[in-house]
């Protein structure tokens, strides 16, 4: 088996309620600094880290790797959070509900805000596991909510199924949360 630890970036500085997917927008540096120490102590050692390239996530990446070794990490795109489009930076309660409707009828296929459906991004998401199974070495991701909850949809649904809006977990770690997961590199 290879491990996976997935990390949340610390607390965006972004009005609450925004969407902010693509939106590179920085975190919180005490709230970075406090989530980069938890994890150097939590983590095992000489796992190889990788980070979403949006500044949220690379700020940890940094921090973490100030902490303990190895004091280098590799940025994915594949990693990044959704993008919503035009929705991006607008705040969720000016999103009109008919495009709200729109995208959950058609959850999987529609573009939000004309930016990247979710079939798209979950094909992302799922090339970056299969490189992590496929390199067998244990690894850190640092980067979303959307990546994690791809994870968790790809890891207990598998790629095959129709994703439908009911089947994507609604839960999100907190920010600096971390969850770990055993892929059979075989799968």
């Amino acid at each position: 088996m290879v491990n996976l630890w997935l990390v949340r970036h610390a607390q965006p500085l972004v009005t609450p309620g925004t969407c902010y997917g693509r939106l590179d927008v920085p975190a919180e540096p005490d709230a970075t600094r406090v989530a980069a120490t938890a994890l150097a102590d939590a983590l095992p050692a000489g796992l190889r880290t990788i980070s979403s390239p949006l500044q949220r996530c690379t700020q940890l990446a940094e921090a973490l790797c100030q902490l303990r070794p190895p004091a280098m990490f590799d940025t994915d795109t594949r990693l990044a959070e959704m993008d919503f489009g035009a929705w991006e930076g607008q705040p969720w309660d000016q999103i009109s509900p008919a495009a709200l409707d729109t995208w959950t009828r058609n959850f999987a296929h529609h573009a939000p805000g004309g930016g990247e459906t979710v079939s798209i991004f979950m094909s992302r998401v799922a090339a970056a596991l299969d490189a992590v199974r496929s390199g067998k070495q244990d690894t850190l991701w640092i980067t979303h909510a959307g990546v994690m909850r791809a994870v968790t949809v790809l890891q207990t649904l598998g790629k095959a199924t129709p994703l439908r809006s009911d089947q994507w977990p609604r839960e999100a770690l907190p920010f600096g949360g971390w969850q770990q997961w055993a892929l059979d590199p075989s799968a």
